[in-house]
């Protein structure tokens, strides 16, 4: 096997260390769904403009949507033990692969810092309740207060704390705390009940616009929420014991759990109009606080933290660490790609990302859809359609094998991968930027509404077209 393609971490998974079952599989995305990101997904629709039943169904539309894809590319992961930067070897060659690795791998570097983020404000606001005669300087340093900013890097070590153990702390961290945040849910549904007047009461909020205005960007941006995952699956598969627990486990779990969240969401959203009207308070801190009870804000605060690190492991520093030591097997590690996740994760400054709905929303989750998509499309049409589940396992370890390609690049891949952005990028530079949606083609801001579909599926037909030609020579 060639050192360049290979370390102790990217190796397949024996059969005899597949340990996984269909609760780990299930816990594991109990564990990533149920995290501040997730409740505020649904929550920000209501505060856009939809009725609590809108948002509630078009979460649960996309995470049905999504798990079709987490499913096939999962599939690999499974049947050869292999984690994803060695799975997409197969479709985009062997040195090739390195480009859908490092988009993924800053995506989640980005997932990183925001999580720790909502963590570090858990932990400060029940720090601030348990000492509340503990003050820090009233200052500002790039734009994020102080004393959350301490917070932040307090989470930030406790994430790298659980880095440096490896999977099998990841694994009992999931298993462990699923339980714990199905009751937290609970807990905060039965507020919005009670607070609220009823189930009937807070639910029947009305859409204050159309839901033709909302529904594009809503289903896109849920999608593209599991996009990450939807292609770094195998980092998890590869540990699964059978096929039936890694995909009846995903089935079971993801779109259920991501549906009941976002209900929780969506109803103590509602709950809080109707509590102390106003704007809705749409983040799940800033409602624990504004309850003003110490007990309820140590507990929540506690809850929400523990919910944050669970995802942030799981979620956003398994898939970078594979992907960093996929550009240099022989020089970093597991261990070493997550630390530098971790310190990414630090230099995006994630507060800026949050800084209002509109980053989040439209820039962030539907511009990272626009490069995810288009890959994990192309793994499913090349692992399934045109290979049929077989590859020749050897050969995405080495030079020179099956998946050599033109000097280890598979330009059909390059070539789908790029066309599929493409028809994106005019709508994504307006977002990003702030611009006038009038200084482009309306055509191109209505494509990025619905991008992950866009380029996903645009992306899928141009690989097949190419591959098959290729193929039949």
């Amino acid at each position: 096997m060639d050192p360049s393609l290979h370390n102790a971490d990217l190796a397949p998974v024996p059969p005899e260390k597949r340990t996984w079952n269909l609760w780990h599989i299930a816990a594991l995305w109990v564990g990533m769904a149920v995290c501040v990101p997730t409740y505020t997904l649904a929550s920000e629709r209501v505060g856009q403009g939809m009725s609590s039943w809108q948002a509630v169904f078009v979460i649960a539309l996309a995470n049905v949507i999504v798990l079709f894809p987490l499913m096939a590319n999962g599939h690999p992961g499974t049947k050869y033990g292999i984690p994803f930067p060695v799975v997409v070897r197969a479709s985009f060659g062997v040195r090739g692969a390195q480009l859908p690795a490092i988009l993924r791998a800053l995506v989640a570097c980005g997932w990183f810092g925001i999580q720790c983020w909502f963590g570090g404000l858990g932990l400060w606001a029940t720090g601030a309740a348990l000492f509340p005669e503990v003050s820090v300087p009233d200052i500002t340093i790039l734009g994020a207060p102080l004393a959350q900013l301490i917070w932040f890097f307090v989470f930030w070590l406790l994430n790298v704390y659980f880095i440096w153990r490896g999977m099998e702390s990841i694994k009992w961290l999931e298993t462990l705390s699923a339980p714990f945040l199905i009751a937290c849910g609970i807990a905060l549904l039965g507020w919005a009940i009670y607070a609220g007047g009823g189930l009937g009461k807070i639910m029947e909020q009305p859409a204050t616009k159309p839901l033709s205005e909302t529904f594009a960007v809503a289903l896109t941006s849920g999608v593209s929420f599991w996009a990450t995952l939807a292609l770094n699956i195998p980092d998890f598969s590869r540990f699964a014991r059978s096929q039936r627990d890694q995909a009846l486990g995903q089935a079971i779990a993801m779109p259920t759990t991501m549906t009941a969240f976002a209900f929780i969401g969506v109803a103590t959203t509602a709950a809080t109009v109707i509590v102390w009207g106003g704007a809705p308070i749409t983040y799940p801190d800033a409602l624990v606080t504004q309850i003003n009870n110490p007990v309820v804000t140590v507990i929540g605060m506690l809850g929400l933290a523990i919910a944050t690190l669970s995802t942030n492991i799981a979620a956003n520093v398994v898939s970078p660490a594979n992907d960093f030591a996929n550009m240099s097997p022989s020089k970093i590690s597991h261990r070493a790609g997550g630390i530098i996740t971790a310190v990414i994760g630090i230099l995006i400054c994630p507060w800026l990302i949050l800084e209002n709905a509109g980053n989040y929303i439209f820039v962030w989750l539907v511009g990272y859809g626009v490069l995810l998509g288009p890959i994990g499309s192309i793994m499913i049409v090349d692992y399934f359609v045109l290979r049929k589940t077989e590859l020749v396992l050897d050969d995405l370890y080495r030079r020179g094998g099956a998946y050599e390609y033109s000097n280890g690049i598979n330009w059909s891949a390059m070539i789908a991968f790029a066309i599929g952005v493409a028809p994106c990028l005019p709508g994504f530079v307006v977002a990003a930027a702030g611009l006038d949606p009038a200084s482009v083609p309306d055509i191109f801001n209505h494509i990025y509404t619905w991008a992950w579909f866009v380029s996903s599926g645009l992306a899928a037909i141009v690989y097949y077209a190419l591959m098959r030609g290729r193929m039949r020579r």
